[in-house]
């Protein structure tokens, strides 16, 4: 047991040492997780490289919010006090959970490195578990001196259970801890995000940004057999856009991205953040624990078996001015349903940028979002968010937002019914 212990400390010393040899210099074809991966959406595709052995790249980002929010609703008495509808949780101000992540990157060989993220603590999960990784293949040097050499130039290949890369927002939420990408606090109401196992295929070039992929359609990973005889089904991923530094004040983006499935056992496109949202119990019944629902403030189309899921992005930087936009645009059902429901959302985002190093910001967005849902209701649920934030150092950021959001379109025998909630929220950011 005494040698075991030696061992093991020896072994996290130089685990340590060789995290922190790693972090003095920077890793190839990688988004920096600090203030330098701000506005940073594929991970740049680098000329030159600098691989001289593998390096371990150990980080990791904590975040805290103070809440203070409110929320009503419009649901009739007479329901509450006869049990049709439970009444609202009641909420106040403190401080959420904390939450953490720890990140492994790897550079493996010339061009090739591995990224593994885990959630230390999240709302729904206050253990850790394994969000997804990914292996990501630039140059094929590996294979033999120069293979493909001129069109890996501009090639990238990731293959892992990994977050899907569908429409542009999803480089600007917040991802459990790490949000110092996200200038708000909270995601978009309708969030998309997912981690299936699948590959995709990046072309970069002259500005150009062309992706295909495609994955299993699987959340959770199984071999098990449905009801129809099948183990999962397949999602096809795409997106092509345009990305140019026009001038050294002007810098404008657009793409275009797709999300298709033909059948899935179960869709989670819009319910796959395990971390949770950041708005903790807002509009959730007396019912609710901290780790269930986890998801408050969302909206989740309910397309279980299929879907069609196109988002437009576009993103103008002029200056410290930028402006960020989603247009997204679903249609999709589950298999018990007939007919396809659609549903759009909406969000604009507005960010000034200040400081020697752009290290103040302030800036508003707004979100909406019109949908149909499988029982004949059609919500329409619109948010205001103001923020402002501080770049202590590039690794530490403080951030305030005020939110304001309201539901229309449910009937009274729903919780949600001319629901409402807002207020502010403080958040602290450290990643690195």
């Amino acid at each position: 047991m005494k040698n075991f212990k030696k061992l093991s400390v020896l072994f996290l010393l130089v685990l340590s040492f060789s995290a922190v040899q790693a972090q003095k210099r920077h890793l190839d074809n990688y988004r920096d997780p600090d203030q330098r991966g701000i506005n940073v959406f594929e991970a740049p595709k680098d000329t030159i490289s600098t691989f001289d052995g593998v390096r371990v790249r150990i980080g990791g980002s904590s975040t805290l919010q103070f809440q203070a929010i409110d929320h009503e609703n419009g649901v009739p008495q007479n329901l509450i006090d006869d049990g049709t509808v439970l009444p609202l949780k009641e909420i106040g101000s403190n401080f959420n959970l904390a939450t953490a992540n720890l990140d492994l990157d790897v550079a493996l060989a010339k061009g090739v490195r591995m990224h593994l993220r885990t959630y230390l603590s999240s709302r729904h999960h206050p253990e850790p578990y394994v969000k997804g990784g990914y292996f990501q293949i630039d140059n094929l040097d590996f294979i033999s001196e120069g293979t493909l050499g001129e069109l890996m130039k501009y090639t990238t290949i990731k293959v892992g259970h990994m977050e899907n890369n569908y429409g542009d927002a999803h480089f600007r939420r917040t991802d459990n801890a790490q949000a110092m990408f996200n200038p708000f606090v909270g995601n978009l109401i309708m969030d998309s995000f997912t981690t299936e196992v699948g590959a995709e295929v990046y072309y970069q070039r002259n500005g150009f940004i062309g992706m295909v992929g495609f994955s299993n359609g699987k959340l959770n990973q199984s071999v098990t057999t449905g009801s129809n005889g099948k183990t999962g089904g397949a999602s096809f991923l795409a997106k092509l856009g345009y990305d140019s530094q026009l001038s050294d004040d002007l810098r404008v983006r657009l793409t275009g991205s797709l999300y298709n499935t033909g059948y899935v056992p179960s869709n989670y496109l819009y319910t796959a953040d395990r971390a949770g949202s950041r708005y903790y119990f807002v509009m959730e019944n007396e019912e609710a624990s901290a780790s269930s629902p986890f998801r408050s403030g969302r909206y989740d189309p309910g397309f279980r078996n299929s879907i069609t899921a196109i988002m437009f992005n576009p993103f103008v930087k002029f200056g410290g001015l930028e402006f960020f936009g989603t247009a997204e645009f679903v249609s999709g059902r589950a298999s018990s349903e007939v007919d396809d429901r659609k549903t759009t959302q909406f969000a604009g985002e507005l960010i000034y940028r200040f400081g020697s190093t752009e290290n103040f910001y302030v800036g508003g967005r707004y979100n909406t979002v019109k949908g149909e849902l499988a029982n004949g209701t059609e919500p329409d649920i619109n948010r205001t968010q103001l923020s402002a934030g501080w770049f202590m150092t590039k690794n530490i950021l403080a951030k305030v937002e005020y939110v304001n959001q309201k539901y229309d379109g449910y009937d009274n025998t729903s919780i949600l019914y001319d629901g409402q909630f807002n207020g502010v929220v403080v958040e602290a950011v450290i990643s690195f």
